[in-house]
């Protein structure tokens, strides 16, 4: 079976390439309309969303984010770079499977809040429909929440 047709019928994270984390200081992003990179403020030229500082240091918010995507529906753990603060998931849509992988990053801010990267893209495909947007907006909510509600 061919790569893409494996990761088409594939459930959970099966059938995926094998993951490898992300440099989002370097990260060029495809041509594409079907991804969303949020980054700090100034830490990527072509980030499409901004994210605020954490309400936590990057410690502190590293055990937080490693459990988010089980909020999300149809969300599997993908990989886990624990030195870097680095974590990738598998979202399959909800009728046929099509998968999306979800990297995040913490680092290390200013003052003690830690910054976030999130990037979220379809792996088949030209336009999302902004689907990878609302999700990334969904992430950085949800991960704000989670760390106040602590």
């Amino acid at each position: 079976m061919s790569a893409p047709l494996a990761a088409l019928l594939g459930r959970k994270a099966e059938g995926l390439p094998p993951p490898e984390p992300v440099d989002f200081r370097s990260l060029v992003l495809p041509r594409s309309p079907n991804t969303c990179l949020a980054a700090p403020a100034g830490a990527h030229p072509a980030a499409h969303l901004a994210t605020p500082p954490l309400p936590a240091g990057a410690a502190a918010a590293w055990p937080v984010l490693r459990r988010l995507g089980q909020r999300f529906p149809n969300t599997y753990p993908l990989a886990e770079w624990p030195e870097r603060r680095q974590a990738q998931w598998v979202e399959r849509s909800p009728r046929l499977g099509f998968p999306d992988v979800i990297a995040a990053e913490l680092e290390e801010g200013p003052g003690g809040a830690a910054g976030l990267f999130l990037y979220s893209r379809s792996l088949f495909g030209w336009s999302d429909l902004g689907v990878n947007r609302r999700r990334v907006q969904a992430w950085i909510e949800a991960l704000d929440a989670a760390l106040r509600a602590r």
